[in-house]
């Protein structure tokens, strides 16, 4: 919901820009990413169009006649439209007695795994602090037996292993878990088995291929074959969605949440550029960028 007055400027400020300037009105109020707002769009301009011809020229008359209607439909238009994708956009935050009080997560920034767990945190607007723990000393988890990341300390308790932390902690702020079908669970299943099983273990390759893309004291050249599994596993996961805005239908699920955690460190490194480019990936990724929303990360 915090983005939600952002996006509601942003179609705004389009959408006055459009009248003022005479351009198409579908431009003004085109920001349909789903089914429900380009249904919106359609019926906008079915309310612009009226009754009169199809033909530029007629449009052209009637905007020039009436300019402060078109503003007006287009402003209502523009509403209606957030309002249809905060609706199928939504986050998920828990109610504020079952949010956790105190969530530490000891991590590496670039590890896939630790950012499955904060693309949990952030979709269901968990506040969490973050320790960044030294790859090679580990000081700061000396304190426990786990010697992996990440770890993630809830209210004093010790939460271990990416998959196990998103399972105890969703049970935790989900107690009331809606009755999802056996077939969807069956497919959330499959999908988060193939992120841990398959798809992190293309990634690492990719982050670090080469010094300009990653660390600069890594120097990991390899040869196009990365590319290539990075391409195949992004089309692969298209190809799941059937279709659908999420794999969970109108709003992300687990799995949904998973893919993008794990991709979410190489999306705006050259790995990450090339897998939009030329792949179909992309506009889910924009659709999870939004409803994910900014992260609940307390600044140190």
């Amino acid at each position: 919901m915090r983005r939600a007055s952002t996006l509601a400027s942003s179609v705004l400020s389009r959408t006055l820009a459009t009248a003022h300037g005479g351009v198409g009105v579908g431009v003004g109020v085109g920001v349909a990413t789903s089914t429900a707002v380009h249904h919106n769009q359609r019926l906008l301009q079915v309310a612009l169009y009226g009754s009169s011809s199809s033909s530029g020229g007629s449009y052209t008359r009637w905007w020039s006649k009436s300019p402060a209607r078109v503003l007006s439909l287009g402003v209502a238009g523009a509403l209606i439209s957030v309002a249809a994708a905060q609706e199928v956009h939504a986050k998920e935050p828990p109610p504020p007695e079952l949010v956790p009080k105190d969530v530490v997560l000891y991590q590496y920034e670039a590890c896939p795994f630790c950012n499955k767990v904060k693309a949990f945190l952030d979709y269901y607007d968990i506040p969490y602090k973050v320790v960044e723990v030294n790859p090679i000393s580990k000081k700061e988890i000396k304190w426990s037996d786990y010697k992996k990341v990440p770890i993630l300390m809830v209210d004093g308790e010790q939460l271990i292993d990416s998959s196990a932390i998103i399972d105890k902690l969703g049970g935790k702020i989900h107690s009331d878990k809606r009755a999802d079908s056996k077939s969807d669970n069956d497919e959330e299943k499959k999908w988060r088995g193939w992120v841990d099983n398959h798809l992190v273990h293309i990634l690492s390759p990719n982050i670090y291929r080469n010094t300009s893309e990653a660390l600069e004291s890594f120097d990991y050249i390899t040869s196009n074959d990365e590319r290539a599994a990075l391409y195949e596993a992004a089309e692969t996961w298209v190809d799941g969605l059937n279709g659908r805005d999420f794999l969970g239908g109108s709003k992300p699920n687990l799995a949904d949440l998973a893919v993008y955690g794990v991709l979410r460190p190489i999306r705006y490194l050259r790995s990450g550029k090339d897998m939009v480019e030329h792949t179909r990936i992309g506009d889910w990724y924009t659709r999870m960028e939004n409803a994910v929303g900014e992260s609940s990360r307390i600044k140190a």
